[in-house]
């Protein structure tokens, strides 16, 4: 079987586009909620917070013809991989377009503006948002198609519109693509695009914040005074490769992917399951042929909902009794959706290469119903370890689990 490495990372979000300016803003321990006047007319909603990226717009070189058919999330999700393909010094290799790399990307839905001009046409009959292109910016593999039509990928495509898992799922299927032998790269990732509809799913189940009047305060992960979470939006994506294919053109690898599982809980939509969450964390390690004491870090999935944080915690603290190091990333992004599973994949692998983990910000009491996990709080930490664990869960009961080591652990076999 194929190793799988990653050898080019692109993203879009609240906090920038690099890694520097995120670490940056990261390192203020102040997170990108605000409170979103946008939605003071929206009477039914009484969360009012997002994390949006502010002044959003897609690179100038894009031509009209190349826009007609992207929506915001598909704009996030190429302008991600174009950074990606480009990070990756294959931006401008044919080897991309005859058929050599796919793409595997999704979201938890398309275009909610393209959504509702749709749901004009059927309810009144006109429509004046409705254009031959809105079905393309809302169908659910929208970012997946753009991605591979905007890049003229040929590969096979594997759209992933499972909530928050998409992202994550996304690398998971490409991963074993590669790996299985089917393709030697691809391009994988997800994306989001902040709307309220999305905050009143989560409103209408009492799972999102409502501190209206104290945006950076919330979410609080793991916290006993969390009250619910706060959605975010963004993309990323990343270039995946067989070892052998990055080896023989010479590419610079951040990390290589050993363990990934997915399963699915079989029992509620909504409500998490601790005993699945922790069976797939448990296959990914026995994929990645690794003992739990090997993980230096977990990144936890840790929205700042009850069932959420204490089922998740609970399984990690099953499958590593010794404490394993745990933070969220969605204290500083909120829940970026389909994005959330690559961001914090790439989160992940960017501090381990550091050896510098952020904490859980606004995360001052753990509750005491979460699992026994050593929680990063108040700073960033010091820890010097070669192997990252990424865990996604997402509506639906979708449980997700990835792990990364850090190039150099295997250099010697690389070289």
């Amino acid at each position: 079987m194929n190793r799988v490495v990653i050898t080019g990372i692109g993203a879009v979000t609240a906090f920038g586009k690099t890694w520097p300016e995120i670490q940056a803003a990261m390192l203020r321990y102040e997170n990108a909620v605000r409170y979103m006047p946008e939605w003071r007319e929206v009477t039914d909603l009484n969360a009012k917070l997002g994390a949006p990226v502010d002044g959003y717009h897609p690179p100038a070189h894009w031509t009209r013809k190349q826009l007609r058919s992207l929506g915001p999330v598909s704009q996030m999700c190429v302008e991600a991989g174009e950074r990606a393909l480009e990070d990756a010094g294959l931006l401008d290799d044919p080897a991309i377009r005859d058929g050599r790399m796919g793409v595997a990307s999704g979201s938890s839905t398309g275009s909610p503006r393209d959504i509702c001009d749709l749901a004009q046409l059927i309810m009144y009959g006109h429509s004046e948002g409705f254009s031959a292109n809105t079905y393309i910016r809302m169908m659910p593999h929208t970012t997946a198609a753009n991605l591979a039509i905007f890049f003229g990928l040929k590969g096979r495509l594997i759209p992933t519109s499972s909530a928050c898992t998409s992202g994550s799922q996304a690398i998971g299927y490409a991963y074993e693509a590669i790996r299985y032998g089917q393709i030697p790269m691809m391009l994988a990732g997800g994306g989001e695009e902040l709307c309220h509809s999305e905050v009143c799913v989560f409103d209408s189940l009492y799972a999102a914040s409502l501190k209206n009047d104290a945006p950076k305060t919330t979410p609080a992960p793991y916290d006993r005074a969390r009250d619910g979470l706060v959605i975010g939006e963004g993309a990323g994506m990343m270039v995946l490769e067989s070892l052998e294919h990055a080896r023989a053109r010479g590419a610079k690898i951040y990390a290589e992917i050993v363990g990934f599982a997915s399963n699915c809980d079989g029992t509620h939509v909504t409500r998490p399951e601790q005993e699945t969450m922790y069976r797939c964390m448990e296959a990914a390690l026995a994929q990645a042929a690794l003992p739990p004491q090997t993980i230096g870090y977990v990144s936890g999935h840790g929205t700042a909902t009850e069932q959420g944080d204490i089922a998740e915690t609970r399984a990690t603290a099953r499958l590593f009794p010794h404490g394993v190091p745990l933070s969220s990333q969605k204290s500083y992004l909120g829940h970026t959706l389909g994005a959330c599973g690559v961001l914090e994949s790439w989160f992940a692998i960017e501090m381990m290469r550091d050896g510098l983990f952020m904490p859980t910000i606004n995360l001052q009491h753990p509750d005491e119903r979460c699992g026994a996990v050593d929680f990063i709080m108040d700073t960033a930490r010091p820890i010097r370890t070669e192997h990252v664990m990424n865990n996604n869960f997402a509506f639906g009961g979708v449980n997700l689990s990835l792990i990364h080591i850090s190039e150099p652990t295997r250099q010697a076999e690389i070289s």
